[in-house]
């Protein structure tokens, strides 16, 4: 048996309000996902003024960081032509992310899961994912 450690639904609630929270500081309303380890969903939220293509991506952001336990961005510096794993965003079905946006949440060493945001740059998406894990682990009990 395996004994698996999982983001709840409080714990997404936290990463959600930390990322919110920058996200209204730098004036861009994004989509903001919560995947548990598997890359599955545990929370969602759409901003008012969140971009409708951003459902998705958001979601698919946190499933790469959580399911693949890699940022996206990570993904996006090996994902040009020439490189052993140019092509890797045309796996599962198209939903591996290589824009920058999805973190891995990591407690105790171990990938919890995942959050992804999009709708601004992707630097404000990974600035607003980082504010999301370090608002969730300054608060977390």
């Amino acid at each position: 048996m395996l004994t698996i450690k999982r983001l709840d639904l409080a714990d997404a609630r936290l990463l959600i309000e930390g990322a919110a929270e920058k996200a209204r500081e730098i004036g861009v309303p994004m989509c903001i996902a919560i995947t548990d380890e598997s890359g599955n969903l545990i929370a969602f939220e759409r901003m008012d003024g969140g971009k409708i293509t951003s459902v998705t991506i958001a979601q698919d952001k946190s499933f790469t960081a959580s399911a693949a336990k890699k940022a996206t961005h990570e993904y996006n510096a090996v994902n040009v032509p020439g490189k052993l794993a140019f092509g890797i965003h045309t796996e599962v079905g198209g939903r591996i992310s290589s824009v920058g946006g999805g973190l891995p949440v990591v407690v105790d060493g171990e990938v919890v899961g995942g959050i992804g945001i999009s709708s601004g740059t992707p630097q404000q998406d990974m600035d607003c994912a980082q504010a999301g894990i370090d608002y969730f682990e300054t608060k977390r009990g």
